[in-house]
């Protein structure tokens, strides 16, 4: 029997995934009912809301019945923000569409066989470069998300060279994350920040530069270390079963192109060229305001254009593209009530009226503390909020408007603050089960998140060192210009 195309999320993650999310959701629920409700007034700034930090008020715990916790995944779809969703929801079934239509024609097994080919024998080289570029796109220009498509493409080279997996999942969205966390000019974490707290833009790179290379070289070692490891000896792999299916479909990949050379050489040409264009969009995306919320769906349909003209320039009729697209969809059919439940922690939490109880409790303790202790305490605080709200600049209007002031008044510059509400935003991304990109990432590969969370946390344990002990010098040097 034919294996089908494309993108398929195995049944034990989807079931995994789904226990920890209800989990997370009933959790959320029996807050809403422990917590008192309270609210900060809002102030309008540039078209966007912030928070007033010294209007703290409880009020009347808003009714809000146990029967809509189950419920609330299909309310996030009419909530505010709503677009979001429905948005990331688009763009993943774009991206199994493409990928699969791809997969169908022989032209990943192509590109990938040529990638062999010519690095082969500099594979650890090749690691090494593609880890950069991806860490660089995150700390440059804030890209993340749009990172997806490629996630499997970077599975299936992983595979190809003797890893699994999880180093095709490092050296792209892991990679990825680890530069938009470590950022030098991201502007959707640095740049929203600063401009809350006036600084000047991108003001404070010459700390940042070598926190991102540091973090790049226990990147590196963590991966190379582990890739290592894995071709040695692959039953050492955590996924080496769920790897098995997988990798049977490159195994073949040397072989050359076959007759279908030619067709796939036009189809390869095509869709390179589509990739050029979704990298420029991603390159100055962030810098045009009339396309920079429109980045996300803008590469998803680049990408799915890409995809379906390259399965009909290589050969491949309207029947077997349409029949690809379709397996496309329906193997990335199960990801979307996972995302819907990822979304509705929040939503529960916000409905309760408690979101603002557990900013105002949680930044209450250190009123008093000293620079260090204030500074870190904003750290971890920033990494608890990161749990219910991924988005990096509506967690900046949320939060600064609180820690900027209270940063001010125990001897915190405000630069030092600016950093410490990127780290926490930024490094717990590919951590926390609620955040969509991660559930979206591992549900392209055969990786359950419990085992992802295994694998990836001797590496979280590393970075969190790291930035403490960069906050800690923050600190000390009255990092600045103010």
């Amino acid at each position: 029997m034919e294996s089908q195309a494309g993108i398929r999320i195995s049944a034990r993650a989807f079931v995994q995934s789904l226990v920890i999310l209800f989990v997370l959701m009933m959790v959320a629920g029996l807050l809403t009912r422990i917590v008192p409700a309270g609210v900060y007034d809002r102030l309008s700034l540039d078209g966007r809301e912030m928070i007033d930090p010294a209007s703290y008020r409880v009020t009347e715990r808003p009714d809000y019945p146990i029967w809509r916790w189950f419920t609330a995944p299909i309310e996030v779809l009419g909530a505010p923000g709503n677009l979001t969703v429905i948005v990331i929801i688009i763009f993943i079934l774009f991206i199994g569409g493409s990928f699969a239509v791809l997969d169908r024609s022989g032209i990943v097994r192509a590109a990938i066989g040529r990638i062999v080919h010519r690095f082969g024998r500099e594979k650890y080289a090749l690691l090494l470069v593609i880890s950069f570029f991806f860490m660089a796109l995150g700390a440059f220009f804030g890209i993340f998300e749009e990172v997806v498509p490629l996630v499997p493409v970077m599975v299936a080279l992983s595979y190809s060279l003797g890893w699994d997996a999880l180093v095709g999942l490092g050296m792209s969205i892991l990679a990825t994350n680890l530069g938009f966390s470590a950022a030098i000019t991201n502007p959707f974490t640095i740049g929203v920040a600063q401009k809350l707290a006036e600084l000047p833009p991108f003001s404070g790179w010459w700390l940042r530069v070598p926190v991102f290379l540091v973090i790049y070289v226990l990147f590196a070692i963590f991966l190379t270390n582990y890739a290592r490891r894995v071709e040695r000896d692959p039953t050492r792999s955590p996924v080496y079963e769920e790897d098995r299916a997988a990798r049977g479909k490159y195994q073949s990949l040397q072989a050359g192109l076959g007759e279908d050379a030619p067709h796939v050489g036009r189809a390869l040409a095509w869709f390179g060229a589509f990739i050029l264009i979704i990298l420029v969009v991603l390159f100055v995306g962030p810098f045009i305001p009339a396309i920079a919320d429109y980045t996300l769906p803008l590469v998803g349909l680049l990408f799915l254009i890409a995809g379906v003209g390259a399965g009909f320039l290589s050969g491949a009729g309207g029947r077997t593209v349409g029949r690809a697209l379709l397996e496309g969809w329906k193997g990335l059919a199960a990801s979307i009530p996972l995302i819907l439940m990822a979304a509705s922690v929040r939503h529960i939490v916000v409905q309760g009226g408690i979101m603002d109880t557990i900013l105002h409790r949680a930044s209450h303790p250190f009123s008093q503390a000293s620079p260090l202790v204030a500074v870190l305490a904003m750290y971890g605080l920033t990494l608890l909020l990161e749990f219910f709200v991924p988005s990096g600049s509506a967690k900046a209007f949320l939060m600064m408007p609180i820690l900027l002031p209270l940063g001010e008044l125990l001897g915190v510059t405000r630069q030092t603050t600016v950093l410490a509400y990127c780290f926490g935003d930024g490094f717990s991304n590919m951590m926390y089960p609620t955040n969509a990109v991660l559930l979206i990432s591992l549900g392209l590969t055969s990786v359950s998140y419990p085992r992802w969370f295994k694998w990836s946390l001797p590496l979280w344990l590393w970075v969190g060192l790291v930035t403490v002990i960069v906050l800690a010098v923050a600190v000390v040097i009255g990092y600045g210009p103010f």
